[in-house]
């Protein structure tokens, strides 16, 4: 749904801080040196990999998902998602991806030599009420009306009251909580009262821009930049009085709106279902919805560390952010804590080769003009 058109370029927001955080450290699995490629996608006989993917299920569910929700969709990719397919059923090898009618095309990564930036988001789960009670106390909002070029109140404003009360949907008992929901660009709502959870949907921004405090953080010196991540922020949160934790959002002047709906599976901004680790939002200047990715995704280990291991996976472009540009995605991980925990940690580096039905070796990936901006997360402005 639309809301999560805005959701990665909040995400972008709050996770590529930790792109620009690293120089290549070996530890986000940024190493490969398979030669300089000079255009962001080059046509490669076989991807030099090892394993098949460990996600055919998922991936196969990913496709249905697509099917069931998008027929415009599923018909421009359906020669794709049917030879990859025949190929998972018949053992997957990369090597034999051109006997099944598949072209790979290897992306040539931030550096030009097949490092490509994974980062992750997610869907977070907020404790909230419907009226101001107890701990729950911190205001959650629709989107008041705004005339076009028009600003909103900023996010220090609307914090010292500057929005009507009649524009609020729900109290959380997490100032944090709210902003992380706010990053995300959506998330879901338990109000407590034993009925299925609301969805709460991307409606709008206030119009100011965005500052990551994830930077803000590393220029106080608070946070080491190698250690930032959700996590860190989350834990510097604890660490510090309300009134602070309220300083140091007030920073990042943009703020989201949101929009109650009923509980519905979360969707991408090509309003498919998405399933966890079997997704991406991507550029869609460089990559097309419903596009297929095998993708050599890093390892990581309970602290987030690179452990020297990579999985191969095959996901589907299905989302975009702002923050998403050139070569870079942004994996879906799923809803709840736990994906929380997956989400903040990834900032690291893979390969990737976009798989595509090959009517003729050699014939252009895709009709549209490409352009390989680059672009990060965390520290990235939406």
């Amino acid at each position: 749904m639309k809301s999560h058109w805005v959701k990665y370029a909040l995400t972008g927001a709050l996770i590529t801080l930790l792109a620009a955080c690293s120089s290549k450290p070996t530890d986000r699995g940024q190493q490969y040196k398979d030669g300089k490629l000079e255009q962001p996608l080059a046509l490669v006989n076989q991807p030099n990999a090892k394993g098949a993917p460990v996600n055919g299920r998922d991936f196969g569910e990913q496709v249905r998902q697509i099917q069931s929700a998008s027929s415009a969709l599923y018909s421009r990719q359906n020669g794709t998602y049917s030879a990859i397919e025949s190929w998972l059923m018949a053992g997957a090898d990369t090597r034999q991806l051109r006997q099944y009618g598949l072209n790979a095309w290897q992306m040539e990564g931030t550096d030009n030599y097949g490092n490509v930036q994974f980062t992750g988001y997610y869907t977070p789960v907020v404790e909230a009420r419907y009226t101001r009670q107890g701990e729950f106390q911190y205001p959650i909002y629709r989107m008041p009306p705004r005339k076009r070029g028009e600003k909103l109140p900023s996010r220090a404003s609307i914090y010292s009251g500057g929005l009507d009360d009649r524009y609020i949907i729900a109290y959380s008992n997490s100032l944090i909580d709210n902003f992380m929901m706010d990053v995300q660009g959506s998330g879901y709502v338990d109000f407590g009262d034993g009925r299925p959870m609301t969805f709460f949907g991307y409606a709008g921004k206030n119009g100011w821009g965005y500052h990551s405090i994830g930077k803000e953080l590393i220029d106080r010196g608070e946070v080491k930049r190698e250690d930032m991540s959700m996590q860190a922020i989350r834990q510097w949160a604890q660490e510090h009085s309300p009134q602070e934790v309220r300083a140091l959002l007030e920073t990042n002047p943009s703020f989201v709106f949101f929009k109650a709906e009923p509980f519905t599976p979360v969707r991408g901004a090509s309003a498919v279902p998405l399933v966890a680790k079997a997704s991406v939002a991507s550029d869609r200047s460089i990559i097309p919805a419903g596009t297929v990715l095998l993708a050599e995704v890093p390892q990581l280990n309970e602290k987030g560390k690179f452990n020297g291991k990579y999985e191969m996976r095959l996901m589907v472009a299905l989302d975009v952010g702002g923050a998403i540009k050139g070569q870079h995605f942004d994996i879906y991980q799923g809803i709840g804590p736990d994906a929380a925990h997956l989400a903040g940690f990834y900032n690291h580096y893979g390969r990737v080769w976009v798989i595509k039905a090959a009517p003729g070796a050699g014939q252009p990936l895709f009709s549209s003009p490409q352009n390989g901006n680059n672009g990060s997360l965390l520290l990235g402005a939406n």
